[in-house]
């Protein structure tokens, strides 16, 4: 029986796949929570080169809080900030559950509900890039990049790192725990 060349090149990929997701869940697990979070998101909000990574954690009926932050500036913390009662609901939870990425390039020129909208603009918010951590036990809460000081285009490698980032934060469930 003759392998398949392509075969072959997907199986040592696959191999090569496996062998760094074995590697980074050592590094996760070894690392204290606090230095994996700063981590984790000083290097995404460095890369994305925003103004704002946060951990928007929900603790029941779908209201949450921003739990941490890294910042590239002070003038942008939003440490402790809380989202509006009912502006995120069932139907959001359920997409975010599935997977959803939520990239709005400019607030002001997406179409948005009016509550999510101010809620964005309170925070300083002109353009959002959202992925879920998704742990066992379904939603924890979400890993938002913002950009505050104009539009910005989300490239599909930006998103890419950042569900990279979410995974991350959600291999080890100590890591998020409240």
């Amino acid at each position: 029986m003759q392998i398949h060349p392509q075969s072959k090149f997907n199986q040592n990929r696959d191999r090569r796949e496996q062998g760094l997701q074995n590697l980074l869940d050592r590094l996760v697990k070894s690392m204290h929570r606090d230095e994996l979070v700063r981590q984790t998101t000083n290097q995404l909000r460095e890369s994305l080169h925003v103004d704002r990574v946060v951990l928007y954690y929900f603790y029941g009926q779908w209201q949450g809080q921003v739990t941490f932050e890294s910042l590239s500036s002070k003038e942008f913390s939003i440490l402790g900030s809380t989202g509006p009662d009912g502006c995120f609901n069932d139907q959001y939870a359920a997409l975010y559950l599935a997977g959803r990425v939520k990239a709005i390039a400019d607030i002001e020129l997406e179409p948005i509900e009016p509550c999510h909208r101010d809620f964005l603009s309170n925070m300083q918010v002109r353009a959002n890039l959202v992925v879920p951590i998704l742990i066992p036990r379904g939603l924890w809460g979400l890993l938002a990049a913002h950009h505050c000081q104009g539009s910005h285009d989300w490239s599909p490698s930006d998103i890419e790192m950042m569900q990279t980032g979410a995974q991350i934060l959600a291999t080890a469930p100590y890591i998020l725990e409240s």
